[in-house]
């Protein structure tokens, strides 16, 4: 279990599918993102089910170790980049070019930033390139981990609401640009092969088709709930749903999943398809 909702929203709904249709036992172990990896040679982790690129991770684990395999796409597609309340980018249409920002510097500026201006990132353990862009761009920027997705959430939704001049890390899909159409920066584009050095990137975050990592031995096992995990498949809209259910509704993760499976048993038998005593919804 990863810390991010959207994260919560994916296992939710295949932990409840698992439970009731299959009549599994379901573990969810709160774990850093790389170190869940380990867990995959150890046999404490069978399942990553939100996996943001980590090219890294795949070669060391994947290629090297073999101790774990790809289960396909969740069918999410996964944008990360800088971006800036809705308030922000009306008053100042021009700060959404990357090449602006020195000029504003002084406006983002925290107590915490050292006199520059301040670039909130999340979870050090994120996808995160922001450290290298900052120095690569020559912007007159400092990162300041703010810690945890809600905390990220918490500065945005008072950005916006304070008119504060706020800029950070942040992804797609969430459920709170629902709530705060945040705006993304444009950096300079993407292209294959221009991160390929860390410590050198001066350029976006790829899109990325977020997938399910397995252990090898649960995927050679090819188990029901294997089968489960491989046709599992959703759609940006669909978390985004069960993430808000979880964080603006207060719903438990639990009664999120069931209110999404009743209303979608369409889709949730979809993945039972082929899995032998599994009972449809």
């Amino acid at each position: 279990m990863n810390d991010w909702v959207g994260y919560t929203a994916d296992a939710a709904v295949l932990t409840y599918v698992a439970r009731t249709a299959m009549g599994c036992t379901v573990q969810q172990l709160p774990m850093k993102e790389q170190i869940a990896w380990q867990g995959f040679g150890t046999g404490q982790v069978h399942v990553i089910v939100e996996n943001w690129g980590h090219d890294d991770l795949k070669a060391k684990y994947i290629d090297q170790q073999k101790t774990a395999v790809s289960a396909g796409p969740t069918g999410n597609i996964g944008t990360i980049g800088w971006w800036v309340p809705p308030w922000l980018a009306k008053a100042h249409p021009d700060v959404l070019q990357w090449k602006n920002l020195n000029k504003y510097a002084t406006q983002f500026a925290t107590s915490e930033s050292g006199g520059k201006g301040q670039l909130l990132d999340g979870d050090p353990s994120y996808v995160t390139n922001d450290e290298a862009l900052v120095k690569n761009l020559n912007l007159n920027f400092k990162v300041v981990y703010a810690g945890s997705e809600t905390a990220l959430i918490t500065s945005f939704r008072a950005a916006e609401q304070q008119k504060k001049w706020v800029i950070g890390y942040f992804y797609s899909p969430q459920w709170f640009l629902s709530e705060v159409p945040m705006q993304k920066v444009e950096l300079p584009p993407y292209t294959p092969g221009c991160d390929a050095d860390a410590s050198k990137i001066a350029c976006d975050y790829p899109r990325y088709d977020l997938d399910k990592i397995v252990a090898a031995k649960f995927a050679k096992d090819g188990g029901p709930a294997y089968q489960l995990v491989k046709n599992f498949q959703w759609t940006n809209d669909d978390q985004n749903l069960v993430a808000k259910y979880i964080t603006a509704d207060k719903m438990t993760p639990d009664a999120a999943a069931k209110k999404w499976v009743e209303a979608n048993k369409v889709r949730a038998n979809s993945w039972l398809a082929g899995i032998g005593g599994a009972k449809p919804f």
